[in-house]
């Protein structure tokens, strides 16, 4: 009979595979956007002594690495977070302290 499991809950990416689907996805929106900057420059410009295939696939592959680079550089830098921040976070959540109203000021009477 195997092992009981233990009951420690469910675990979050590491910060390695938070990398990976950073760059993954920067290097799919860079790629599409290299596409759509890439079409139109050709469609300007022309496409020059490389031909139409090779220059968008420049500017695809430019944007998307320089794209999925940045983002997974920024997916590590959110993942690190300090303890300071998170229990500034713990403490914005948790329920309000509701005290009583305190006695409007009356002056006394003689």
């Amino acid at each position: 009979m195997p092992p009981m499991p233990s009951n420690r809950g469910p675990q979050g990416p590491s910060t390695s595979e938070k990398l990976k689907m950073g760059a993954m996805m920067g290097g799919t929106v860079g790629v599409i956007i290299g596409f759509i900057f890439g079409t139109v420059n050709i469609f300007r410009y022309g496409a020059g002594t490389n031909g139409i295939m090779r220059t968008l696939g420049q500017y695809m592959a430019g944007s998307g690495a320089t794209f999925g680079f940045f983002m997974g550089i920024g997916s590590v830098i959110r993942t690190d977070t300090s303890p300071i921040a998170a229990e500034a976070f713990a403490r914005a959540q948790r329920r309000p302290f509701i005290m009583a109203a305190q006695q409007a000021y009356r002056p006394r009477e003689k």
